[in-house]
């Protein structure tokens, strides 16, 4: 069985994209004042990507390792 590539997984993707709009959001702000939301949305966001990745990353092992152990003979 292949390695799968974890860029190509859907909550990554998801992830990315929704990273992607955060910054161009904030890259964009012209309102100074709104400024520091937008880096307070950016830094929300970041760190629910990290747990979200945490989790898919565990629940993701903890299948293959479940599958991996199957007797298929």
């Amino acid at each position: 069985m292949g390695s799968m590539n974890p860029w190509n997984d859907p909550v990554v993707v998801y992830l990315r994209a929704l990273l992607g709009c955060r910054w161009h959001r904030f890259r964009n702000e012209t309102n100074r004042s709104a400024g520091a939301s937008a880096i307070e949305w950016a830094i929300i966001t970041a760190i629910l990507a990290v747990i979200a990745l945490t989790i898919g990353a565990t629940i993701r092992n903890l299948i293959v390792n479940k599958a991996n152990s199957i007797r298929t003979e």
